[in-house]
């Protein structure tokens, strides 16, 4: 096996240049640096670890804290962020809350205790409680999906996103449009997009029915009973309806096909995320793409920047795209 005093013989140079090579830190010529990494290539060397850590008080590792393994955006964010972290020597070590704000809490003191050297929370909430722990969390950390002053964040426009969608279902003539929600401690998912959808429809002078505005959660069976909702109970029905994600948009859709509605002739839908669903389900749905891969190498690149004690940004905004398909 060899080690780095092998390399160092082998190089003639002393073990702390190897060092400094292996870790890219303080000074080394170019000529015992070319040197250095010829012996490392002809050997294959690959540097211990866990002696590595012991050196420089890193584990080399990033905590992930996200809300569920079954959809795609906290996947494609995950996807993204080890992309950019591997290329740094960082892995990542993945925390799954299933939506319960008590395991969120608990897995930032579970990977504090894992000695991590930083975390990144696919944030589905910014309650009090929660931002009280980031307080408290002495490592550093980097928000996605939520806003919070006190915290490194990245985050998606969705309050002109959700503008836009109305808009555009506007200009195609519709004035009575119904929504379909989630809980509002989502801040971003449930009350800015809310809040866009109705200050659009008030820019318009459009009036909104109670009764059409409904809550499901992060399923498609929920929107499927949301949409049952709004169809059902009521006289009027809205000629449009706009869903935060796209598996509400679908679980709407597959409502309406049931009772032979027609999408998008007697109602137009369109959903949030670009999931990969979303272009092959039958019409193909009108969604906005969040960039989701972007957001997972941004918040990367910040938590590498809080960890080397670099500059960072400490909110990023990333853009949208929205993507017109059949169902409107």
């Amino acid at each position: 096996m060899v080690t780095m005093k092998d390399i160092a013989m082998m190089a003639g140079v002393s073990r702390s240049t190897v060092s400094r090579v292996l870790n890219s830190s303080g000074y080394v010529s170019e000529d015992a640096r070319k040197r250095v990494e010829k012996v490392i290539q002809e050997t294959g060397y690959v540097p211990n670890e866990h002696a590595k850590s012991l050196r420089t008080k890193k584990t080399k590792v990033i905590g992930v804290i996200l809300p569920t393994i079954q959809t795609e955006t906290p996947s494609r964010i995950v996807t993204g962020l080890g992309r950019e972290l591997s290329k740094n020597g960082y892995q990542i070590l993945l925390a799954n809350t299933d939506h319960d704000t008590k395991k969120e809490l608990e897995y930032l003191d579970l990977l504090k205790v894992r000695q991590v050297d930083g975390i990144v929370l696919i944030a589905t909430n910014t309650e009090p409680e929660l931002l009280n722990k980031l307080k408290e969390i002495d490592i550093p950390l980097v928000m996605v999906g939520q806003e919070a002053d006190d915290v490194v964040h990245v985050t998606y426009d969705d309050y002109h996103a959700i503008r836009d969608l109305t808009r555009l279902f506007i200009k195609k003539g519709h004035e009575k449009i119904g929504f379909i929600g989630v809980d509002e401690t989502d801040r971003a998912v449930g009350y800015i997009r809310k809040k866009g959808f109705y200050d659009e429809m008030a820019a318009y002078g459009l009036t909104i029915e109670k009764q059409w505005i409904q809550q499901g959660i992060f399923d498609i069976d929920s929107g499927r009973v949301a949409m049952e909702k709004i169809m059902t109970h009521y006289k009027e029905r809205p000629t449009a309806t706009i869903a935060v994600t796209d598996r509400l948009a679908i679980g709407a859709i597959s409502f309406l096909k049931e009772q032979g509605i027609q999408v998008p002739t007697d109602m137009a839908i369109a959903g949030i995320g670009a999931s990969e669903m979303s272009q092959y389900i039958d019409p193909s749905l009108t969604t906005v793409d969040y960039q989701n891969e972007k957001a997972g190498e941004e918040a990367a690149k910040q938590i590498l920047a809080l960890i080397d004690s670099k500059p960072y940004q400490k909110k990023i905004i990333l853009d949208y795209r929205l993507i017109e398909r059949d169902s409107v």
